[in-house]
């Protein structure tokens, strides 16, 4: 039986390049290949794409192999992608990855792919919307607003004053649309907003104020299978830093991650899990989705950053509940292709 070309898409463009290309090798590495061919696809930094050898894919950085891909890659164009792979493995994370713009690009090239579609992948990085979906389905979210670039360039003070009127410190600001905490700060002082919204604008074109939740923070997987959607063992999450930074999700030995939960009972947990999958169908997810949120010391649950796709490295929390489940990390990468196959064959126009 001929294999399945499957293309493994990292790199990209967004601030979480570097993590991409981590989820892709790993993914490359953990492909059965009794059934599938692994394509490497690298994303530069301009957005173009390029079928690249191993030898690049164990490269450190996108930097690093974006030095050697004149010499050693093929560039691919967009249209070509249909002669080169079968369906796509999506280890893009960020803007451009997660939120809509490459699921638009295959639903156009008609090639199946991993995660939601268009909508709902826009849903999952753009963190004021889905707030709004969540609440509007009925789940407990935190209270926030949304600040834009050009109000708060027109009247800081008019922008300071709504901010302070509704807002105790601390507070969380973090940009509308960016990943692994990037552009995240918890503000404590008055002094200290207009720093924290000026660096949240670096990465978008406006900015979410949170409410400071004291409480657990957890993560948790669901899985859209056959059988139907499941939520995966729950991941509690004791990061070093005052929340969870960059630092603490990638740097070795800068959070304790407990599957299952150390401190949390399982009643609570079952409890989870079912908020877990109620934000999943809200926002329209399919195939698979990581729902991150706290539980708070009165026991509320709160989902705060429901995310349409989950990072593939080594230690991720996918593979660490997969794991649970009594899934390899080869298991659980076909099953996710088995997924995508199904669902985008069953599917009447886009995804």
């Amino acid at each position: 039986m001929e294999k399945i070309k499957v293309g493994i898409i990292m790199g990209g463009m967004s601030s979480e390049r570097e993590v991409s290309l981590n989820s892709g090798r790993n993914v490359y590495d953990h492909l059965d290949e009794e059934f599938y061919e692994g394509r490497p696809v690298f994303m530069d930094h301009a957005g173009k794409l390029w079928l690249i050898p191993w030898q690049l894919v164990s490269q450190n950085t996108t930097v690093d192999i974006m030095d050697r891909l004149h010499e050693e890659a093929k560039l691919l164009r967009y249209e070509d992608l249909r002669e080169e792979i079968d369906f796509a493995f999506i280890c893009l994370h960020g803007k451009y990855g997660d939120d809509g713009c490459i699921q638009g690009l295959f639903e156009l090239l008609r090639i199946p792919y991993t995660g939601p579609g268009v909508l709902a992948s826009a849903l999952g990085m753009d963190k004021h919307a889905q707030l709004l979906f969540l609440k509007a389905a009925g789940l407990d979210t935190p209270a926030s607003m949304v600040i834009r670039e050009q109000d708060w360039e027109e009247d800081q003070n008019l922008v300071r004053e709504a901010i302070l009127s509704r807002f105790s410190f601390p507070f969380v600001i973090k940009p509308t649309r960016e990943g692994s905490s990037t552009g995240v700060a918890i503000i404590r002082t008055t002094d200290a907003l207009e720093e924290g919204i000026r660096s949240a604008l670096q990465w978008d074109t406006s900015v979410l104020l949170e409410e400071y939740l004291d409480g657990t923070e957890f993560s948790c997987i669901v899985l859209e299978e056959e059988e139907g959607i499941r939520a995966l063992e729950v991941t509690e999450i004791h990061p070093q830093s005052e929340f969870y930074t960059y630092d603490d999700k990638y740097m070795p030995g800068r959070c304790r991650k407990f599957t299952p939960p150390k401190t949390i009972s399982p009643v609570l947990v079952e409890k989870i899990k079912g908020e877990a999958v109620r934000a999943f169908q809200a926002l329209g997810f399919r195939s698979y989705g990581r729902m991150d949120g706290f539980l708070l010391k009165d026991e509320r649950i709160l989902i705060t950053d429901p995310n349409s796709s989950s990072g593939m490295a080594p230690s991720s929390f996918f593979f660490e509940q997969a794991a649970c489940a009594g899934m390899l990390p080869s298991m659980i990468i076909t099953l996710l292709i088995e997924n995508g196959m199904r669902i985008h064959s069953a599917k009447t126009g886009p995804l």
